[in-house]
């Protein structure tokens, strides 16, 4: 099959982009629609669109914090202190036991393991240079991590809806089970106003944790390197808090929350662009299998307490 000329790839990358831009496209459509052209034609600008999607993403969280009541925030991060921490031990340790089960390189299953534990491809940029990874480790673990979150956008509102769960218990169960943040917001913004508002606060009260992770797992693996902190935490919570002071302002921060949310399914579709061949060549099936078994465990044990009242 002949390769198409890279115009025709800009030329289908571009016509996906501007759809992207309507309303009939959603968070999932985006994702696959992103997938098809760049398994199907290639991405001649993988790179390019990986730096857009992680600049839009910040950009995209930071907006939807004028939607958020800071009190809250504070007071779903205060309230899930406990069990965010026995979730991660949990998860921490689950992956390192696999991780060994299956013989993963040590670096890869560290890296699939705390961006599964915490807030995928942000932890495991931030853990990376913690532990002095290669490359090809980051490599697998991003892509890895990848795969599952764009099965996690367009199953878990199916099987939510299936369980009957409230917009509240589903977003809380996105917040804990799936791992990067435009994953958790592209389901929950199919799922209500709600599960959006608590899936963002409490995956964003979560991702606050890779700070003392990352130092901690490069003080325990001797890594060197510099730690990476993703600032648009902080600002999701300074738009939060100009807002939540502001309330009269409700019309502006409307305003922003819709951009926002429009650009955050852009990003999907770049996110959807970087899954090449190679991507998932890279993958690998015993990292690939670790990352599987341990999402399934986190995904399972983070509903059985909610549905059972242990997580609310």
């Amino acid at each position: 099959m002949t390769k198409p000329s890279p115009q025709r790839q800009l030329a289908a990358m571009a016509a996906g982009g501007l759809a992207c831009l309507t309303p009939w496209v959603t968070s999932p459509v985006a994702l696959v629609l992103g997938a098809a052209i760049a398994l199907a034609m290639g991405n001649p600008e993988e790179e390019k669109t990986k730096r857009f999607s992680k600049l839009f993403l910040s950009i995209a969280v930071v907006g939807l914090g004028a939607g958020m009541d800071l009190g809250v925030i504070a007071k779903v991060g205060a309230a899930g202190v406990g069990y965010t921490f026995i979730g991660l031990a949990l998860t921490i340790a689950a992956g390192f036991a696999l991780a060994r089960l299956f013989k993963t390189e040590r670096d890869t299953g560290i890296l699939i393991t705390v961006g599964t534990a915490i807030c995928g491809g942000s932890a495991i940029a931030a853990v990376a240079p913690a532990i002095d990874a290669k490359a090809k480790s980051i490599s697998v673990a991003m892509g890895t991590v990848f795969l599952l979150n764009a099965a996690a956008l367009i199953a878990f509102p199916f099987i939510g809806h299936a369980l009957h769960l409230t917009e509240h218990q589903f977003g809380l169960w996105a917040a804990l089970a799936i791992h990067d943040t435009s994953s958790v917001v592209g389901a929950t913004m199919q799922y209500g106003a709600e599960a959006l508002q608590t899936g963002t606060t409490v995956k964003l009260a979560r991702a606050l944790w890779i700070l003392p992770v990352s130092l901690i797992a490069g003080y325990i693996f001797a890594g060197k390197g510099k730690r990476k902190f993703p600032w648009f935490i902080l600002g999701f919570i300074v738009m939060a808090a100009i807002f939540s002071a502001l309330p009269h302002l409700h019309f502006v921060a409307e305003i922003i929350v819709t951009f926002s949310k429009r650009l955050l399914v852009v990003t999907l579709y770049l996110i959807g662009l970087s899954l090449t061949r190679e991507t998932l060549k890279a993958a690998g099936a015993g990292a690939f299998l670790l990352g599987v078994c341990l999402w399934v465990l986190s995904a399972v044990g983070s509903l059985a307490a909610i549905m059972g009242g242990y997580i609310h």
